[in-house]
């Protein structure tokens, strides 16, 4: 093995995914095709191009009893930033929900947010 490339969130609806994943936390459309009834909708952040998420569109019952649950109690993954109180404050004047403003670790800044659907995501900035 090499590296991950991609992995999927599953949603209820992909448009409104990908305009919460878009417009709110500013990542950026990779992918968007339809293979007869599918659509295969990847996003990723604006300067990574090796790791995309998959957009899901939930169509069976275990999978809608996944959405919003995929990490449990825990960050289903994490985003990196160069200033974590700067990405809190625009983030949440965008209308994300954090469970806390950012703390300071001594593995660096961070704090969870979450989705639109519940999953919980980890912003961190590394120490300086």
């Amino acid at each position: 093995m090499k590296k991950v490339t991609v992995f999927k969130l599953f949603t209820r609806d992909q448009d409104e995914a990908l305009r919460f994943y878009t417009e709110k936390l500013g990542f950026v459309l990779a992918e968007d095709a339809r293979l007869g009834d599918y659509r295969w909708l990847v996003i990723r952040a604006p300067d990574n191009e090796e790791v995309s998420i998959n957009l899901e569109l939930a169509t069976t019952p275990e999978e809608r009893a996944l959405v919003g649950r995929q990490g449990g109690r825990k960050p289903v993954f994490g985003i990196t930033t160069d200033d974590c109180l700067r990405d809190y404050r625009e983030l949440s004047a965008r209308g994300v929900r954090f469970e806390s403003e950012p703390r300071v670790q001594p593995y660096g800044t961070g704090v969870t947010l979450e989705d639109l659907y519940g999953n919980k995501i980890y912003l961190q900035q590394e120490p300086s």
